[in-house]
């Protein structure tokens, strides 16, 4: 009786969109278990001391604030929105990720569209949606074109049509 031959297996190609999916996927995965690992205590254990370390922040960016500190909520604790500063060249997607890390986003770079900020996202049954202003003033491309300056205050806040 003989073996069928086996010929060596052929390696899958991996695309840069492949590879950016699994990242989706792998990065927030990672983000939870280090959250849940850090969360876990025995009834042995004291108090919590020590520094909190910084999550790792796309394009370098780093936060002037904790993400909690930047969100507004309303009367029942929900998010309604997020500020923060605005940074030359950065774009205001770059900095809400940075920001919010868990941030639902349809698309990518300049067609992407900001669907979820704070673990809320936006409800088309109640026509709710994401809505970006720099200084006060409503944003006139999206948030993957707005170039940020140092000096400006970005604001998401979510709103009605």
């Amino acid at each position: 009786m003989t073996t069928p031959h086996v010929g060596p297996t052929r390696r899958a190609r991996t695309t840069p969109a492949r590879r950016r999916a699994l990242l989706a996927v792998a990065v927030p995965a990672a983000l939870v278990a280090g959250l849940l690992a850090g969360c876990a205590s025995s009834p042995s254990d004291g108090p919590a001391t020590g520094t909190q370390t910084a999550a790792p922040w796309p394009s370098g960016v780093t936060p002037s604030a904790t993400p909690t500190d930047q969100f507004t909520r309303d009367a029942d604790g929900n998010v309604t929105g997020i500020t923060y500063p605005g940074e030359d060249g950065e774009t205001a997607l770059d900095l809400l990720l940075g920001v919010d890390p868990s941030a639902k986003v349809q698309g990518e770079g300049k067609n992407a569209f900001v669907v979820g900020i704070g673990g809320r996202t936006a409800d088309d049954a109640k026509h709710e949606f994401w809505s970006l202003e720099v200084d006060g003033t409503q944003a006139q491309v999206g948030a993957g074109s707005l170039k940020t300056k140092d000096g400006e205050t970005i604001t998401w806040t979510l709103a009605t049509y």
